[in-house]
């Protein structure tokens, strides 16, 4: 089946899977650390903010390898979009835009309203759905999997009422 953008043929799941499970591996056996994209960002915070949170030990001791974790994701997203057709930025929020029509600073808020929501439930849930999702699940704890069961089904609802009652 071809991706929704660019009609191109995605890579088949299990090799993205593969390299998924080769790197959480690797990560824990090397250096017995965990999977997750919300340390990165707290490493990244804590290179501009000078607070006693963000230079605590668990997060400064992870800089070696974060940090060009993080610089690999923007990377990768990026060669992905080039590679993949090109890359332009763009205002359109797709159904969203037809239904509501809100303008580029509307479209601005609206993205940092729901990219302070994220970082929120990020901190609530101890964790983001990569580090849950991934490596806790993995592990089989208790937590990760109660989390990810949370994520899902609040991404189901807020799916379904978006297209069924919000953008009908």
């Amino acid at each position: 089946m071809p991706l929704i953008l660019h009609g191109l043929t995605p890579i088949h799941w299990a090799a993205a899977g593969a390299v998924i499970a080769f790197v959480t591996l690797t990560l824990l056996l090397l250096a017995n650390r965990r999977l997750g994209v919300s340390s990165g960002l707290e490493d990244i915070c804590s290179v501009v903010l000078d607070t006693a949170y963000f230079r605590r030990g668990a997060i400064t001791s992870g800089r070696v390898w974060r940090f060009p974790f993080m610089a690999g994701l923007l990377l990768g997203g990026f060669l992905s979009a080039v590679l993949g057709g090109g890359w332009s930025p763009t205002w359109a929020l797709g159904m969203w835009d037809q239904a509501v029509g809100l303008g580029h600073g509307a479209v601005l808020a609206w993205m940092f309203a729901g990219g302070v929501l994220t970082g929120f439930g990020t901190r609530l849930a101890n964790g983001c759905t990569s580090g849950h999702g991934i490596f806790g699940n993995s592990n089989f704890e208790w937590p990760s999997l109660l989390a990810s069961a949370s994520f899902m089904a609040a991404g189901i609802v807020t799916t379904q009422l978006l297209y069924r009652v919000i953008l009908r």
